[in-house]
This record gives structure tokens, C-alpha cells and sequence, in this order.
């Protein structure tokens, strides 16, 4: 029988169905900064991107912002976004029913978030007993994805080496940070006309498949000594 492997889920988009309601705050909030940006621009551009990388990629076409209109920015985007979520937010359809179907799997969630939006993403979307305290925030951590630490300390944390986890993510910078970690990665592709699952991953294309990806992959993996 294969061993359980450890899940490491990405939050935004992958558990929670979080990146329309941040597209159209950073919509909201951006422009009145100076940095013109609509809500497709994030979907199409820069979804799981850290905020600060987003704001760095408009001022090199709109001009830099000092450092107090950037954090006060930041500020505002945060505090409505907290409060559309406690308001809005829900689970990625299927993702409860999938949980529950990998309970006998050690998970947590690995998120280039701040951990409070974490915690509050997984309060308000009725999802935080799956996962407890095992939340991995990048700026807790200090590195973001796509660099591959991310999920590096956080597989560490969890006591699990690279070769018996799983990363389970919508977004190209997450799957790219799986892979480059020597994970097995799980590409939850909720736009398949769009985008393109890079060789390596498995793409799903709804959450309700994932059990059966994670069985197959369980079956590849060598029994841990």
C-alpha cells in the first residue's frame, strides 16, 4: 500500500477563489496610487505574483512611487481585501469534497501571501481544520515563488523530503517553484484555453480530480525507508 505523501496546497486559486476579488481591488486601489491596472491585467499577467513584484513591473512603465505611497498602498489593499473576503470569499468548487478524500495525507498550505490573509482566507472559506497552524507564508519565510525555497522550508517544516511531496497549485509562478523544488506538482488548471501546464506537472482541470492524481502519483513514488 503507498505511503501517504504530503500535500503542500498554494491558497489563492487553488483552495480559495480568491484572485477575482483580489483583481479588481488592485483595480480599485492601484490607479488611485498612479499605477494604472485592471483586474484581466492580473488574471492574464500576474496572478500569484507578489504584490510588491506587480507594483515593481508598473513603475517601470508608469514611473517609480516613494516609499510611504507604496506601503500606504499596500495598506489599503490588504484591509479591503481582508473585507471582501470575510464577506465573499468561498472554497475552489470541489476542493472541500477533495480534502475530506485525502484526510490520511499530511498537508498545509504554502501561500506567497502574508499569513494573516492565509488565516482569514482559510476562516472565511470553512477550510481551516484541514490545515491547523501548518501555514507556510512567504513573508513569514522571507522567499516567494517561483523560487523554490518556499516549498523547500516548508516540506522541511513538515518533516517530509522533497521526493515524498506534493505541490498542489494553479498559478505558473507556484508550478514552476514545485518543480525547480524536485516535487511531484499538481497543476490545478482552471484555464485551460489559456494557459499550459509546463512538462513535469499533471494538470487537472477541476478540483474533484485530484484525489486520483494524488493516488497515481503516490503509486511512482518509492516507499520512504
Amino acid at each position: 500500500m503507498p505511503q501517504p505523501l504530503c500535500l503542500l496546497f498554494d491558497s489563492d486559486g487553488t483552495l480559495v477563489d480568491s484572485e477575482i476579488l483580489l483583481a479588481e481591488v488592485m483595480a480599485e486601489i492601484l490607479p488611485r496610487h498612479g499605477l494604472p491596472f485592471t483586474a484581466r491585467q492580473y488574471m492574464d499577467e500576474f496572478r500569484g505574483v507578489r504584490f510588491l513584484s506587480i507594483v515593481q513591473a508598473l513603475e517601470a512603465h508608469h514611473g517609480s512611487l516613494d516609499e510611504a505611497r507604496r506601503r500606504s498602498a499596500e495598506d489599503e489593499m490588504r484591509a479591503r481585501m481582508e473585507a471582501r473576503m470575510r464577506a465573499e470569499l468561498a472554497a475552489i468548487d470541489g476542493m472541500p469534497a477533495a480534502l475530506e478524500a485525502l484526510a490520511e495525507h499530511p498537508r498545509a498550505v504554502v501561500s506567497n501571501g502574508p499569513e494573516r490573509k492565509i488565516r482569514c482566507a482559510m476562516e472565511s472559506s470553512g477550510l481551516g481544520h484541514h490545515f491547523g497552524d501548518r501555514l507556510f507564508s512567504a513573508y513569514t519565510l522571507g522567499v516567494w515563488k517561483p523560487d523554490p525555497t518556499l516549498y523547500l522550508k516548508a516540506a522541511e517544516a513538515m518533516g517530509h523530503p522533497p521526493e515524498r511531496c506534493v505541490v498542489i497549485d494553479d498559478a505558473a509562478v507556484g508550478v514552476a517553484a514545485g518543480l525547480d523544488a524536485g516535487m511531484r506538482v499538481v497543476h490545478l488548471n482552471r484555464f485551460p484555453e489559456e494557459e499550459t501546464t509546463p512538462e513535469g506537472a499533471v494538470a487537472i482541470g477541476h478540483a474533484s480530480e485530484l484525489p486520483v492524481a494524488i493516488v497515481a502519483l503516490a503509486a511512482e513514488v518509492t516507499p520512504a525507508p
